[in-house]
């Protein structure tokens, strides 16, 4: 960070701290809206939301959030709220079917990725990001909301193409997980609306439904006085108000709205137990839920201070939770307790665990005492204090960000506030406010409030939902009621205070020196090699002003170990990361690190070995400490290595009941020919493989030097003030001779053609997996040519095995090139469909292959592809993770760096014969792998 932005910092700090002593908070007062969001509210009912932000340049954000969602739908149009959100794409005043998807896609908006939308029981909403380099393209984003608005056209036709497509989609949620949820949602929403309104909604009603019964639903629900426009992004406010009153000041209230009732979710009078079980559940978990109760933001001070007080005691609660995680025989894998929403306008407290070996009874005992643990002796006054630091510096860091924050990030809360009425004060109130607040919230107060929070002894639900074949007995109901009931009557302990450090090293290592000094100024690098041999590369940026993203490299890994060292290679460094550093613990490491904002994780992966952290730039030196210690002071922990392989053999027990897991597992097997060196889906047997000194041994091995390391900074950073550090601390580091290569072990994909199936799963469901991989001679033009292939070929899947045929929801073809350990290349088609259209999506998708190699792509689709590839360049050069991913993929490949300053040009010269020969180049038909999964009714 340069000293003029220090300055500024500085000086907006002294400025906010003068405010606050000037006007102090009254607790009574409603909170404003912030001063840079313009709210409003046309003469028909409409509201509008404008922010101006110019992150990223040239692009808006804009939303169309209707109050409508499938709590409304009468019993004729059971999931045609969902339905409607569906027809939006398929057909309105000025678009016709397909001319929607195509125009936005010519402008460099992806569907899905970019253009999508969601429906929920109490609203839907659509996402539209446009560019605004052309006057024009935000004339029609806002023309298309409009449409969605009021525009629809609903004609037969185009309901009855759809119905396939929205039926896929529900057929793509059945499984294990939907069954179970049908047991649980009318007992969890207390037998209301809720329950018998999912938003996908009846596959009878799907099929069957009139098509004014859809139309009923638009014409009701899709008025001004439900909906809101949401405007944020790179347009001045006073041309985007022209453009949301030009566009939506025609929409007319109906003379007679239906009234907008929300769903009554009555109170529990009694408490339940509910045991449901599947034989195809990946998993187990308890969940206890106790008495709901009404949510509603009152937009003022106090409740503004209350729910302060809440984030600090559930922070504090989920910290000890997480404790719990770490004993050498835990009571639950993964677990915690909080207040959540329930439904719009309700809350309740509840608690839940995923299970591990000793089951149900043991995960609730701990989970009903921790919380009761808070409930009577409360929290200590250290752990308060650790919070809050956490919370103020978070706080800290969103304020530092406030002008370099992306426009979706915006969004959010501005939905959330037309939706749940949430404050929406912006950053800088905010920042004011937890400044001022915070520091008097007292420890007693914070324990009052955790008292009231957890109810004990009230009607509450208890649920136990998993496999069948668990390895402890499955609970009956009344276990569960009498589990709860006894664990809150048991005697508690208050928790112990700990005193931790307030700094990771008491004296800096003897440092190092720097060597040689290279500048980039294309780049806006500087190349430094270090007298131990490192190399760092550091890009200072002003991308944001409070973050500095780290990555380090060096060739080896897994490779380098035979293969009776497979598992303990492949979870060394996951192991090791599990049991600390120094003499902490991973939790007992963020203590001392309490008020910082600072991470780094050590990973041994199949060909290299690695750094990955980020900081803010005050806590770029801990970073860097971070480093050092993972090099010079892993830790070793029998109770929490014996913690890690409980858990993961728990959770590999009934992995493979999933269909979805078995078919991966077995694709994998197909493609590699059973090749022991190739991961696969984890069996418990795996983990008895695992030795604990053997892990911590390769670990070591590996980080024990770090000669002929690499390592790249990217953030808010000077480099005349952070080259000091770098001697500290990774030139100090110790650089004996080490392997420095990875080893090509020989693994290779299947040659031919290969069939294979699996049968595995209840529901009539299939998935259709297509792999392709051969030699490649990897560059980074035929990468980019390669990608492009990719991307057309995924416009015509949605084209046409979906729009035109129907035969899918989703369906993507995903893959890449490599040029280690060889050169090569592999593309997964993976397409969801019913089982008996298995057959017409093969026939389908290697159609559309065929047509690529025979005709090549069509122009307007490559033109969408770059058009896409180009705006989202554009963003991307203004991101710290951009520049770090490219620095070190380049010095990885041994390709020039420079190339990213020549993105636009080298996409600009792919042709469409250039992707038609790629096609012929990659999809070879006489040699992939084609791996179906039917249901076990099909065998």
């Amino acid at each position: 960070m340069t000293i003029a932005k220090l300055r500024i910092i500085s000086a907006a700090v002294l400025l906010s701290c003068s405010l606050m002593a000037q006007a102090a908070i009254n607790l009574a007062d409603q909170i404003p809206v912030a001063p840079d969001v313009k709210v409003g509210k046309l003469p028909n009912g409409l509201t509008y939301y404008i922010k101006k932000n110019g992150r990223p340049e040239k692009k808006l954000e804009l939303r169309l959030v209707v109050k409508a969602g499938s709590i409304l739908e009468d019993e004729d149009q059971r999931g045609l709220a969902h339905f409607t959100e569906h027809m939006a794409f398929n057909g309105s005043t000025n678009f016709k079917r397909h001319e929607l998807i195509s125009y936005l896609q010519s402008i460099g908006v992806k569907f899905g990725a970019d253009l999508n939308a969601y429906t929920s029981f109490d609203e839907t909403v659509y996402m539209l990001p446009i560019p605004t380099d052309k006057k024009e393209s935000v004339e029609k984003g806002f023309l298309v909301l409009e449409d969605w608005a009021h525009g629809l056209t609903l004609n037969d036709a185009d309901i009855d193409s759809e119905r396939g497509i929205v039926l896929e989609e529900l057929r793509a949620g059945k499984g294990a997980s939907d069954r179970m949820n049908k047991q649980l949602w009318p007992k969890l929403f207390n037998g209301s609306r809720y329950a018998d309104r999912l938003p996908i909604g009846k596959e009878e009603t799907l099929k069957s439904f009139k098509p004014e019964a859809i139309k009923r639903f638009y014409k009701d629900w899709y008025r001004p006085d439900l909906m809101a426009v949401i405007v944020v992004g790179d347009i001045e406010p006073a041309e985007a108000e022209r453009l949301v009153r030009q566009h939506f000041g025609k929409l007319k209230q109906p003379d007679n709205p239906r009234p907008r009732v929300y769903a009554q979710i009555p109170s529990r009078t009694a408490s339940e137990s509910l045991v449901v079980t599947d034989k195809e559940a990946a998993g187990n978990m308890v969940f206890i839920r106790y008495p709901i109760e009404r949510d509603i933001d009152r937009g003022d001070f106090a409740d503004y201070r209350e729910q302060t007080v809440e984030r600090l005691y559930s922070a504090m609660l989920g910290q000890r939770m997480a404790e719990l995680t770490q004993r050498a025989d835990p009571p639950f894998i993964q677990g915690g307790s909080s207040r959540g929403k329930v439904a719009l306008g309700y809350r309740s407290f509840q608690a839940g665990a995923v299970l591990g070996k000793g089951g149900a009874l043991p995960a609730i005992q701990a989970l009903v005492q921790e919380d009761e643990r808070a409930r009577q002796f409360g929290f200590t006054a250290s752990e308060l204090e650790r919070t809050k630091k956490n919370m103020l510096r978070g706080v800290e860091r969103s304020y530092a960000e406030r002008d370099k924050s992306d426009s979706v990030s915006h969004v959010g809360e501005l939905i959330r506030n037309f939706l749940e009425n949430e404050p929406i004060p912006g950053i800088a109130n905010e920042y004011q406010y937890l400044n001022e607040l915070i520091p008097g919230i007292t420890l007693d107060e914070v324990n009052a409030a955790m008292r009231k929070a957890v109810p004990s002894g009230q009607p509450k639900l208890v649920v136990y939902m998993g496999s069948d074949k668990a390895e402890t007995p499955v609970p009956k109901g009344e276990e569960l009621l009498a589990a709860v009931n006894a664990a809150e009557a048991a005697p508690v302990k208050a928790q112990e205070e700990k005193v931790y450090a307030t700094q990771l090293m008491d004296t800096p290592p003897k440092a190092g020196t720097i060597v040689k000094e290279t500048v980039d100024k294309a780049l806006g690098t500087t190349e430094l090699v270090l007298s131990n041999g490192v190399r760092v590369v550091l890009k200072p940026t002003d991308f944001k002003n409070d973050q500095v993203l780290m990555g380090a490299h060096r060739p080896g890994g897994q490779s380098l170990y035979e293969q009776k060292d497979f598992f303990n290679a492949r979870y060394a460094s996951t192991i090791v990361s599990q049991m600390g550093l120094m003499n902490y613990s991973p939790l007992e490491l963020g203590k001392v690190l309490a008020g910082r904002t600072v991470n780094s994780g050590a990973s041994i992966v199949e060909l290299s070995e690695g750094l990955r952290g980020n900081a803010s730039s005050a806590d770029l030196e801990t970073m860097l400490q971070l480093v050092h210690l993972q090099f010079t002071q892993p830790r070793k922990d029998a109770g929490l290595y014996a913690s890690f392989i409980g858990k993961q053999r728990e959770m590999a027990r009934t992995t493979l009941s999933n269909p979805d897991a078995l078919f991966a597992d077995t694709l994998i097997a197909a493609m590699y020919n059973n090749n022991p060196l190739v991961p696969r889906v984890p069996r418990v047997e795996d983990f008895d493989r695992i030795q604990l000194d053997r892990v911590l041994e390769i670990y070591k091995e590996r980080f024990a030097s770090a000669r002929d390391f690499s390592f790249f900074l990217v953030g808010s950073f000077d480099v005349a003030k952070v080259k000091p550090l770098l001697a500290t601390y990774l030139a100090s580091l110790p650089a004996p001779a080490i392997p420095a290569a990875y080893r090509d072990q020989g693994v290779r994909p299947v040659k031919g053609v290969v069939k294979t199936a699996v049968y595995k799963g209840t529901e009539p469901k299939s998935k259709v997996t297509l792999v392709f991989s051969g030699d490649a001679a990897y560059s980074e033009e035929e990468q980019m040519r390669f990608q492009a292939l990719l991307e057309v070929a995924n416009i015509k899947l949605i084209e046409v095995l979906r729009e035109k045929m129907g035969l899918i929801y989703s369906g993507q073809m995903g893959g890449g090139m490599a040029k280690h350990p060889y050169g090569s290349y592999n593309i997964t088609a993976s397409l969801p469909c019913a089982p008996d259209n298995v057959d017409m999506v093969v026939t389908a998708a290697m159609r559309l292959i065929r047509t690529l190699q025979e005709e090549g792509p069509d122009p307007a689709d490559l033109a969408k592809v770059k058009e896409n590839w180009t705006t989202n360049h554009r963003k991307s050069l203004r991101e710290n993770g951009y520049w770090l991913g490219r620095l070190q993929s380049a010095h990885m490949n041994g390709t020039d760096p420079a190339s990213i300053l020549h993105y636009a040009e080298r996409v600009a010269e792919i042709k469409p014969a250039d992707v038609q020969a790629a096609a012929k180049r990659y999809f070879n038909l006489e040699n992939y792998v084609q791996a179906v999964l039917y249901p076990e009714a099909k065998q």
